[in-house]
């Protein structure tokens, strides 16, 4: 890790240092450092909003943009999402230096702005929401597997909120124990879902108690190509046996993804 960067990781622990403000999730030579950050924005008529900023600084940051994800049980999720976009349009003008203290000074003072923008149906704040998919690295596709669902019903509730609120279309496919999730959408709100997917409460363990997504892998991911369905929706369905669940993929124009990665899971 940087100098630099290991630098602004201490200045961070000193500065968030209240309860459950700064907490490190991962940490990796290959893919960077991953951490949360519990703080408060104003909002609507002056009141404290809670936010939960999780930044994924990579190994080559900060000459390149860190992931960021947004969640608050005050916001709905859209909002957070054009929130995370805000951020990120800020973050490109901070490249090259350490941002994020600045990002969350800057999110603390514009809070309020975004968010009247978005009730007011400002023409460049939506302008810029909605055309974000074409203008970056186009659609992608990701394919993962979950290891198990014990409350499958708010699970799938869960993962449909997700999949609606970040724009991505596919499916959730089940097969006997068998658990695939197919997205297709811009790469950002993928890396947007899959962090979600990863550090929210989505699941319950043995005991009956909540708890976070630890069994989930990501089997494959690459940008749309030319013999790919586009997806108009995210759907769940299930299969009764593994041709129908080929045929699935076959008409998708994903014949060689199954070949490669989901026949691997059935020996």
């Amino acid at each position: 890790m940087a100098e630099p960067v290991q630098e602004e990781l201490s200045a961070l622990a000193a500065i968030f240092c209240g309860p459950h403000e700064w907490e490190v999730l991962s940490r990796s030579e290959t893919d960077g450092t991953m951490f949360r950050i519990h703080t408060k924005a104003e909002g609507f008529m002056d009141a404290d909003i809670p936010l939960e900023l999780v930044f994924h600084l990579p190994v080559n940051y900060p000459s390149c943009l860190p992931r960021i994800s947004v969640n608050s049980e005050q916001l709905t999720r859209a909002q957070c999402v054009t929130v995370k976009e805000k951020l990120l349009e800020q973050a490109e003008s901070l490249l090259s230096e350490p941002m994020v203290h600045e990002l969350v000074l800057w999110i603390q003072q514009n809070l309020r702005h975004i968010l009247n923008q978005l009730e007011t149906g400002s023409g460049n704040a939506k302008c810029t929401f909605s055309t974000s998919t074409t203008v970056d690295d186009g659609l992608w596709i990701t394919l993962l597997h979950l290891d198990h669902m014990r409350a499958k019903t708010k699970y799938v509730k869960t993962v449909e909120k997700w999949a609606s609120d970040l724009r991505l279309t596919g499916r959730l496919m089940f097969m006997g124990k068998m658990i695939l999730i197919l997205l297709q959408g811009d790469r950002n709100n993928l890396k947007e879902y899959l962090t979600l997917q990863k550090t929210s409460k989505v699941d319950v363990d043995s005991s009956g108690k909540k708890c976070k997504e630890k069994m989930i892998s990501v089997l494959f991911e690459t940008k749309v190509q030319t013999e790919h369905k586009r997806f108009l929706a995210f759907e769940v369905k299930e299969y009764s046996a593994l041709d129908e669940l080929q045929k699935e993929f076959e008409t998708a124009g994903l014949k060689k993804l199954f070949s490669e990665f989901v026949l691997a899971l059935v020996k």
